[in-house]
């Protein structure tokens, strides 16, 4: 049983090795109990119903509901839900949606054992954990030009390999439609050709392979 000022954690992570050496070292503080793990956001949010947890730690990408839409679905549930997200992904977007979704804190996994500590108990309390680095692309990523959602789904494709042609038909639109999206996208990312916008579009977390 947990004591009256234990912290209840949620670890939410699609690989074992990660979520049980996470368990390991969180255990071994002496006010944090690891109640429950997750593999996906939709086993999350089940386990968050019966558990409820103080903090959930959650990793961004995972199979069968990525961490940004159980986030969403836990916060619209929860509103007091307290959510860090733990991710290898720096992306500027990456960061802005986990925030935008809910998510109380935003850190790498390969951030110090202490600051992992520091953030869950702060966030606990209510504050919000955004270390600077974090903060700075997220305020890179709020006044950047905001793509579109036919955008999104034009530079998809393009991520996928797929040609003018190929898209035209996929989106239902004309390749000279296909071709005005791209040079938004271009404009928009910074970028001269189709390579240097998947590129910066990866990096960023805009889109996924």
């Amino acid at each position: 049983m947990s004591q009256p000022n234990t912290i209840r954690i949620l670890v939410v992570d699609d690989h074992p090795v990660v979520r049980q050496g996470l368990v390991a070292m969180l255990e071994e503080a002496p006010d944090i109990l690891v109640v429950e793990q997750a593999e996906n956001g939709r086993e999350a949010l089940a386990v968050f119903r019966q558990q409820q947890p103080d903090v959930t730690l959650m990793d961004l990408r995972m199979p069968q509901m990525d961490g940004v839409a159980a986030i969403t679905a836990i916060c619209a549930e929860f509103p007091a839900a307290r959510i860090i997200v733990l991710t290898t992904y720096d992306g500027d977007e990456d960061i802005y949606q986990g925030l935008r979704a809910g998510a109380k804190g935003y850190l790498l996994k390969d951030a110090e054992p202490e600051e992992l500590l520091w953030a869950i108990r702060a966030v606990h309390k209510g504050q919000k954990h955004i270390p600077p680095h974090v903060g700075a692309k997220l305020l890179e990523r709020m006044t950047s030009p905001e793509l579109s959602d036919r955008e999104l789904e034009v530079l998809q494709l393009i991520t996928m390999g797929k040609s003018t042609q190929v898209i035209s038909k996929a989106l239902h639109i004309t390749e000279r439609t296909v071709n005005f999206h791209i040079n938004h996208i271009l404009s928009k990312l910074g970028v001269e050709d189709r390579t240097q916008a998947v590129i910066v579009a990866l990096r960023r977390g805009i889109v996924s392979l």
